[in-house]
C-alpha cells in the first residue's frame, strides 16, 4: 500500500464511504480506485488528486498533505546513482534488496531520518 492509498482509504472509512460509491462519484472504476489504494497503480494524476481533495472537502494543510503523499507514492521507484559515490550506489542496492526484511520500527527510523534531511533542503 502506498502512503496516498492508505490516506484515501482512511478518509473513506472516516466518512463512511464505500470504495464503490467513491469510484462512482468520481467517475472512475472501482477496480482503479482499489488498485490505487493497494499500491498496484502508479502515482495518481494531479487532476484525480484535486478531485479527491474536493470530494472530501479538504482544505489547507490536509489538501497539501494529500498532494505530498501522491508525489511520494510511486510503488516502483528507480534511483539513478550515476555520478554519485560507490557507497551511494551500494546503499540503494542494499535498500532495494533488503527493504522487505526491515521491521516497522527500522523503516520508521530510516523514514524519520530521511524526512529530516528532506526538510533541511
Amino acid at each position: 500500500m502506498t502512503p496516498f492509498g492508505h490516506k484515501v482509504r482512511e478518509l473513506r472509512r472516516q466518512r463512511g464511504v464505500s470504495q464503490k460509491q467513491m469510484a462512482r462519484d468520481l467517475e472512475i472504476s472501482a477496480a482503479y480506485l482499489s488498485a490505487l489504494e493497494h499500491g498496484h497503480r502508479g502515482q495518481p494524476s494531479w487532476a484525480l488528486v484535486q478531485q479527491i481533495i474536493t470530494y472530501f472537502d479538504l482544505i489547507w494543510d490536509d489538501a497539501q498533505e494529500l498532494e505530498d503523499l501522491a508525489r511520494l507514492s510511486h510503488p516502483k521507484v528507480a534511483i539513478d546513482t550515476g555520478g554519485l559515490s560507490p557507497e551511494a550506489t551500494k546503499l540503494v542496492n542494499l535498500m532495494a534488496r533488503n527493504i522487505h526484511r526491515l521491521s516497522h520500527q527500522e523503516i520508521r527510523a530510516l523514514l524519520d531520518y530521511m524526512e529530516k534531511k528532506d526538510s533541511s533542503l
